[in-house]
């Protein structure tokens, strides 16, 4: 009984997501039925494209790695109540930071790795941090102010591998930097295959994250924070110190989602490969839809990559465009929307509701 229990307490947070995809899946077939292509047909094609052998598969996976991590650095920002909106520049900062350090750190390649690791989730947090920093000294709002760090982030990155730092080894004269040597890339687990350690990382992070929430005192500290911050005040909770360093930790796990793509995917720094997916976006959207859950966040940041890979599949193989899965993803924006709006609404009655009882 105790061990039924506990199954139930383990799968009941991953209940939300699910429905939000069922409902996503539901009004996709919809659309599907609208252009005139068979439903069941179509999705067998779309899941056939993310999932049909071990090559898409694992396609997948390495997809949906860079939105797992930055979608686990946004739930820990929200469970403590703060507004982090600049992943994206943290995840951009953090890749070119740790492209350099893999570049012209001395030394073998694993010194190299465990450099460009250090480098990239240390600049993030830090740049993440300095929108906390001005938050609690100068009362600058998290939403403005990461939101528009993040031009500031990618348009620097942008510059750097437009002119210090810019491989003018070949013709083309791209905005990048040189490749990295070989010693100084993340493993693949399979030979042949995309997916990299990257994914590894972010499957234990999630875990290592939900037993944090769940079991120890700095996780209940991080909830109290994020439910009620005056509670958690007359608590003993030090604000200030939990808020610093969830934006920390937070910018610090984006720029380790840039770091990974670099080391284990593109093996160099490329202006807009990492903003033109919307990876940070991406991830976001799969902590929103997870309701900040770990386990969930890596629920559904698989199921968004499957969704990116497995259109692609459907576009070649059917005549159903790519962009079904854009009305998808576009109808799960509009379940978090109102769901955000609804908790929203729930809180302003209730403070109406105590007022008058006052």
């Amino acid at each position: 009984m105790k061990a039924q229990q506990r199954i139930q307490r383990l799968l009941s947070p991953l209940l939300q997501p699910f429905i939000a995809i069922f409902i996503g899946l539901l009004t996709g077939a919809i659309a599907i039925s609208i252009v005139g292509a068979p439903i069941l047909e179509t999705y067998k094609e779309l899941w056939m494209g993310a999932f049909g052998n071990f090559y898409f598969m694992t396609s997948t996976f390495a997809r949906a790695t860079p939105i797992l991590i930055i979608g686990l650095g946004v739930s820990l920002a929200f469970r403590a109540g703060v507004f982090n909106l600049g992943a994206e520049g943290q995840m951009v900062l953090g890749a070119v930071s740790a492209a350099l350090a893999a570049l012209y750190v001395p030394g073998p390649g694993i010194v190299k790795i465990l450099s460009a690791l250090i480098a990239g989730i240390t600049v993030a947090g830090l740049w993440s941090l300095l929108a906390g920093w001005m938050e609690t000294k100068f009362k600058v709002q998290l939403l403005i102010s990461t939101l528009l760090l993040n031009y500031v982030a990618v348009l620097f990155a942008s510059f750097l591998v437009s002119e210090p730092f810019q491989d003018r080894s070949g013709s083309a004269a791209l905005a990048q930097t040189p490749m990295l040597e070989q010693a100084a890339w993340l493993p693949k687990l399979f030979a042949g295959m995309s997916l990299h350690w990257g994914f590894i990382i972010g499957v234990i992070l999630a875990i290592v994250m939900y037993f944090i929430f769940k079991l120890t005192s700095v996780g209940y500290e991080v909830k109290m924070l994020g439910l009620n911050p005056y509670f958690a005040s007359y608590g003993g909770v030090n604000k200030t110190k939990v808020l610093l360093a969830s934006m920390f930790i937070s910018g610090g796990l984006a720029g380790l989602a840039g770091t990974v793509e670099v080391l284990g995917t593109q093996y160099r720094f490329v202006d807009g490969a990492l903003t033109g997916p919307g990876f940070a976006w991406t991830g976001m959207m799969a902590t929103l839809l997870a309701n900040s859950h770990p386990l969930g966040t890596a629920v559904t940041a698989i199921f968004l990559a499957a969704l990116e890979t497995g259109a692609m599949g459907l576009e070649r193989n059917t005549d159903v465009p790519l962009e079904i899965a854009s009305v998808i993803k576009s109808v799960l924006i509009l379940l978090i929307s109102a769901k955000i709006s609804f908790n929203w609404w729930k809180r302003m009655k209730k403070g109406r509701d105590k007022n008058g009882m006052v």
